[in-house]
């Protein structure tokens, strides 16, 4: 008991005082290695190996992918094929913000990737047609977190490396149908506030106009296709579809757009770099630290204590739901991800839920973490690029999480929305 509250004990306090988590992590997991009489070399050893698997190989391809199409045009072809679809609506804007989100979600695989590259095109667009800022900000974070549900999601690769080898590609077709259920529920809640607030409506370009347009954005489209189909039918692995998408952004963005320069791939590199480098040591000190959780048995005891609070799966389940958006508000995604996995998996499945469902939960109640104060990543790039509060825009956000929530409980109970298109597409 006196090594588990070193390690419990001190990563709290680190996080407290301020510590970097990364380094948080990698701190309480040597004190509690050194508490149980073990050496130090034995956490470099666990944070070196965990860095060295296969699979985290597609992590920076995506990130570069990414990268590429968020300056490539992509991001807003997307938003003006969004436009022709749904801008006649009331609130047409909010729910373009809503449905663009899904489908650059589809292509960037990152939240944040989202709100950066279209909020600069969003937020300026609703205010001038009479939104009010806090809530073009607010829908533009909320929808961004279909960004780590909707597929390529280099989350998901480190889920599966985590949960112990879940199919890559089943977690991309189980992540499709919440994902849409996420755009259409926010997009509900806009047309409701926008009827409210008598937002303005849009009008649909000229039909030439459009069809280019629609055009232009199933191009961009493509490479999500590519990616889940090519995964679905056994043409390449997860780590090999993340290269491919790295080049279909690049033909994008130097041939089909031509909006990309060779002088362009010198910041989008570096900031891949950049960014693949703080994930992967978070992913290094995080498995650290699971790894020293599992060793004092940490998991086993966290199930016990569920499993004696209730024996109702749902009741059990909802627990979990409360702990993850509990731990989302004051952490970030990937470290959680490697931390609480071994820890709630055997939870879940003991409430008779899979490894597949219980991921796609996961990164749900991950994403609405993203949306949340104290640290919520979404809400602090929304705010910088939306010039506003975070006070401001969580009051924004009021009416839209009621909206997340309610497709959290949809894919918690109901399973089928996660496994029938990994059922069907790959037995």
């Amino acid at each position: 008991m006196h090594t588990e509250l070193i390690l419990l004990g001190s990563f709290a306090v680190l996080i407290l005082v301020g510590i970097p988590i990364s380094f948080s992590l990698g701190i309480s997991a040597l004190l509690a290695a050194l508490s149980a009489g073990m050496g130090p070399a034995i956490i470099a050893q666990r944070v070196a190996a965990s860095m060295q698997a296969f699979p985290l190989l597609a992590i920076p391809l995506f990130i570069l992918a990414g990268s590429i199409m968020a300056r490539g045009g992509v991001a807003r072809r997307l938003v003006d094929f969004a436009y022709v679809l749904v801008g006649p609506l009331p609130g047409g804007l909010a729910i373009v913000n809503c449905i663009e989100s899904m489908f650059f979600g589809g292509v960037s695989g990152s939240a944040v990737a989202d709100v950066s590259s279209t909020g600069c095109i969003m937020i300026p667009m609703m205010v001038q047609k009479g939104y009010d800022k806090d809530f073009s900000v607010a829908v533009t974070i909320a929808s961004a977190s279909q960004g780590i549900i909707i597929p390529p999601s280099h989350n998901m690769v480190i889920y599966a490396m985590v949960a112990g080898g879940v199919s890559v590609g089943k977690l991309f077709l189980a992540g499709y149908i919440p994902g849409i259920l996420l755009g259409l529920a926010l997009s509900v809640a806009c047309f409701i506030i926008a009827l409210k607030r008598k937002y303005p409506c849009e009008k649909r370009p000229p039909l030439r106009q459009s069809l280019k347009i629609a055009l232009d954005g199933v191009v961009a489209l493509v490479a999500a296709l590519i990616i889940v189909v090519g995964i679905a039918a056994g043409i390449f692995t997860a780590t090999e579809a993340s290269a491919v998408s790295v080049m279909y952004a690049a033909l994008l963005g130097f041939v089909v757009y031509r909006e990309l320069s060779w002088k362009d791939m010198i910041p989008i590199l570096m900031e891949s770099v950049k960014t693949t480098a703080i994930v992967l040591f978070l992913i290094g000190c995080a498995s650290a630290f699971g790894w020293m959780m599992t060793y004092l048995q940490i998991p086993t005891a966290v199930m016990k204590f569920f499993l004696g609070l209730t024996h109702n799966k749902y009741l059990i389940l909802l627990l979990v739901n409360v702990l993850l958006l509990m731990l989302g508000m004051v952490m970030d995604v990937a470290p959680l991800i490697v931390i609480v996995t071994p820890v709630l998996l055997p939870v879940v499945k003991a409430a008779g839920m899979s490894e597949i469902t219980f991921g796609i939960m996961l990164m749900l109640n991950l994403g609405i973490g993203l949306t949340t104060p104290p640290v919520g990543a979404s809400l602090f790039v929304g705010c910088m690029v939306g010039k506003t509060s975070i006070e401001k825009v969580s009051k924004a956000m009021l009416p839209l999480w009621p909206a997340m929530f309610f497709v959290l409980l949809l894919i918690t109970y109901i399973p089928w929305f996660t496994e029938v298109l990994p059922n069907t597409f790959m037995k």
